[in-house]
């Protein structure tokens, strides 16, 4: 029997009374409930079981108040038929490459967890509307958790994405997890400058199994976005509103994940999105233009990079342990227009003289650094320091590591860092 997560009275109840994981069960308390038997956490109490209801919300049960408790059904090692999705050659096609986020995902009843729907029957099964936009291609590239993601994972991304800039496809949808997506949208947009087809990376705040999922409109609007556009790069799409009325496509080196779990937590910073895509339009954003680059990848990343929050009592030293951990670049967030205490400077000219580039930042979520309005700005200018405009810290840092794989001469470095090269830095 399966029973994950469950022990001492939990599992001794389960076992007892024949229940298993996956089960469609019956339980009795003050109130009558029917659902599946959920695993558990490995750190859980005993005391509790948890069923996920109809409704797709999970309650959790204390086993001492429930009275009765049957197995309705027991889980099925039957695979479910999924109708493959007829091609109309009228349409045009699409690539969604997976990464490993839940954009497109459904219930697996004998477990009663999530699984990712990556095939074209299974896409067509839970989202069927995307049939009638294009013909969808799927390919799973790895399946990792966002936060897990690495530069090396970039690379993996780019490099396939390079490997279709020729292709039939009218464009490409990256379902990506959302922790970490605008790192990633950066890194592409840097190193597939110009790329000819529009990518959407596209992921999910709340996974298909709940009512209030974000996770289908998503898919069907960047479908849409691919589809219905004339546009080529880089871009985030994700709700623009808590509600289903639209969604927004950010571009990749201006976007900002500003919730934890909020459905419209991603937000174009300094700006307003590139396309809207509502119910029956898209649309663009007038002072918009798409970016018209020859097309120049460069798949290169150098992640001896660190990025440093600046805050009163930061102790200098962590400078100086990158300056002898061999790191060669250090993006600051500093304060309001773009400062760090006087107790940095030591270390900071220590780092100067070693070759490290070293960038300025703010640490406010809007506005622009500018380090000649006070004297503290200045004496860091003189000390070598960078002002980098109102790029997003995140973004400045996967610029800085992008520009370390492509060139080691720290004055080509600190040219392309203040360059404005795929509207990392806006008015």
């Amino acid at each position: 029997m399966s029973h994950s997560g469950y022990r001492g009275k939990g599992l001794e109840f389960l076992t007892k009374n024949k229940i298993e994981i996956g089960d469609l069960v019956k339980v009795q308390t003050d109130s009558t409930y029917s659902g599946i038997l959920m695993p558990r956490y490995e750190h859980s109490d005993d005391g509790h079981i948890v069923l996920k209801l109809k409704n797709g919300y999970n309650i959790g049960l204390q086993i001492e108040k429930i009275i009765r408790i049957e197995a309705e059904l027991h889980p099925s090692t039957k695979k479910e038929n999924r109708a493959q999705p007829q091609t109309d050659p009228k349409l045009p096609k699409i690539l969604l490459i997976s990464t490993g986020g839940t954009i497109a995902s459904k219930i697996d009843y004998r477990t009663g967890g999530v699984y990712p729907a990556l095939t074209a029957a299974e896409l067509n099964a839970s989202v069927s509307e995307l049939s009638k936009i294009a013909n969808i291609d799927t390919e799973v590239l790895f399946s990792e958790y966002s936060e897990n993601l690495l530069p090396e994972h970039w690379i993996k991304i780019a490099e396939k994405l390079n490997s279709y800039s020729r292709s039939e496809y009218k464009g490409i949808i990256v379902a990506h997890g959302t922790d970490t997506m605008q790192y990633t949208a950066a890194a592409l947009s840097f190193s597939l400058l110009g790329f000819p087809k529009p990518v959407a990376l596209v992921g999910s705040q709340r996974s298909s199994d709940r009512p209030s999922s974000d996770a289908a409109l998503n898919l069907i609007s960047a479908a849409r976005l691919l589809v219905e556009t004339d546009t080529n790069g880089i871009f985030v799409v994700m709700h623009n509103s808590i509600s289903d009325d639209d969604v927004a496509c950010h571009w990749g080196t201006r976007v900002r994940k500003n919730h934890t779990s909020k459905r419209n937590a991603f937000q174009t910073i300094g700006g307003s999105p590139v396309f809207i895509v509502k119910k029956d339009t898209i649309e663009k954003n007038p002072l918009f233009n798409p970016l018209k680059k020859t097309y120049s990848p460069r798949i290169n990343f150098d992640n001896q990079v660190l990025l440093v929050k600046y805050y009163p009592g930061l102790d200098p030293k962590l400078i100086d342990y990158a300056i002898d951990s061999g790191y060669k670049a250090i993006i600051f967030e500093g304060t309001g227009l773009g400062h760090v205490g006087k107790i940095m400077y030591e270390s900071i000219v220590r780092a100067k003289r070693k070759g490290l580039f070293i960038g300025m930042t703010s640490q406010c979520i809007d506005g622009i650094v500018r380090m000649t309005v006070y004297d503290s700005g200045r004496d860091l200018m003189n000390l070598g320091v960078v002002p980098l405009g109102n790029i997003i810290p995140e973004t400045a840092l996967v610029k800085a590591m992008w520009a370390l794989g492509n060139t080691k001469d720290i004055n080509e470095m600190e040219k392309i860092m203040q360059e404005n090269i795929v509207f990392e830095i806006s008015d």
